[in-house]
């Protein structure tokens, strides 16, 4: 593969797919799906289209079926009309997961030239040479690593790039930067377009509810596609019944989450219903959150079985192991320098302001999670106090 028009058959994702395909990814959904249906490989794309689909409901990490050829743009465009029109965020975000996931491990595997091609079809700057460059040592008990790349990236686009990955060790503070330059192992700069193509799947959510309806209604008509939607639609069904959903978790109440929790854990909490794939430090923060507060294990779970990448017996036993260690709950300091404090974005007040000690005549600030959960419930028990007066004053 060297050129433009074998990359964009390979990663249909990328913007060329309108300078080589524009009569086809330009088209309206009914007539891309009419003039699909025509082509003498349309069965197999739709038995692909559905095994990806199973493949990301099952939670696979890889997708051996995914084949690199031309077809690729018809799967690809196929891929997103269906997200679209099934509207589910929880499918969405398992769909991006994987489809993103194959995507690295393919590009793990191209050669430094198309690589370099990539960014720069994606109009980022990027630097390659031919010679590795050191820029660092990794200093381990016996002896030194010498860090070495091929690759540097500007620091504006690194950022652009970086900006959905939170966790730590890639903040920019962490990586190695001359003259405006990040240097990056290609195994990181692929994990940058990794996320770079998992956003591309979920912009096919739409909050236009009618459009979506009126859409599905229009495609529902093309008799071989409502055989593949209603296939892919009974699949989740199926697997759907599988795990358990916060409806189903009695300890993880609307009320309790929307009024008791602080707004970092609230965050969390509605990531993952809306199936979102925590990144590892979300995951040990709620997980540890929780803990101290005595949720049951099998509680802990069930949230956790919403994620893409659910593995019941795993999640079990991490659960578990972090029970019997007995970690202590992230503190708010320790959450802001994680990027996690949503106090802002909530407007909360007890977050922003603390509370009143009537005593003291002070307000003061709360410092931990947990210390915000006793302060709710604390208010939401004189509340309450407050109306069973006013309704025994009433009787009388």
């Amino acid at each position: 593969m060297s050129d433009s028009f074998d990359l964009v058959m390979h990663y249909p994702w990328l913007p060329l797919l309108k300078d080589y395909y524009g009569e086809i990814s330009e088209k309206s959904p009914y007539d891309f799906i009419s003039d699909f249906l025509s082509k003498e490989f349309k069965d197999e794309i739709f038995d692909r289209v559905s095994e990806i689909f199973k493949a990301a409901f099952d939670n696979l990490e890889n997708y051996s079926y995914y084949k690199l050829d031309h077809s690729n743009v018809y799967l690809y465009i196929l891929m997103k009309i269906l997200l679209y029109i099934l509207d589910n965020k929880h499918i969405t975000n398992r769909i991006a997961n994987l489809y993103s996931k194959i995507n690295y491990y393919d590009l793990i595997e191209e050669n430094d030239y198309n690589t370099f091609q990539i960014f720069k079809e994606l109009n980022l700057d990027i630097q390659y040479s031919e010679k590795e460059i050191q820029y660092g040592l990794k200093i381990t008990k016996d002896y030194f690593i010498k860090l070495e790349t091929n690759f540097r990236i500007q620091i504006l686009d690194y950022l652009k790039l970086e900006n959905n990955l939170r966790d730590d060790y890639r903040k920019l503070v962490n990586m190695p930067i001359k003259n405006g330059y990040v240097y990056i192992q290609k195994r990181n700069l692929m994990r940058l377009i990794q996320e770079y193509v998992r956003n591309k799947i979920l912009e096919v959510e739409s909050e236009d509810k009618s459009s979506i309806k009126n859409l599905r209604k229009v495609l529902l008509k093309i008799e071989d596609f409502k055989e593949l939607y209603y296939k892919i639609e009974s699949s989740w069904k199926e697997r759907k019944e599988e795990i358990q959903y916060f409806e189903d978790t009695g300890f993880i109440k609307a009320e309790n989450v929307n009024i008791i929790y602080p707004p970092c854990m609230k965050e969390i909490l509605l990531k993952a219903k809306e199936g979102q794939n925590l990144i590892h430090i979300e995951r040990l923060v709620i997980l540890f959150f929780l803990l101290a507060l005595n949720y049951p294990v099998e509680e802990i779970v069930k949230i956790f079985s919403y994620l893409p990448d659910f593995d019941k017996e795993k999640t079990t036993y991490q659960v578990n192991f972090a029970k019997n260690k007995e970690y202590v709950p992230h503190a708010c300091e320790t959450l802001k320098s994680l990027d996690l404090c949503m106090a802002k974005k909530y407007d909360d007040p007890i977050c922003i302001d603390g509370y009143y000690i009537k005593k003291r005549n002070e307000y003061k600030k709360i410092n931990h999670p947990l210390s915000y959960v006793r302060r709710r419930r604390f208010i939401e028990k004189v509340k309450a106090d407050f109306q069973n007066k006013q309704n025994e004053n009433k009787d009388e």
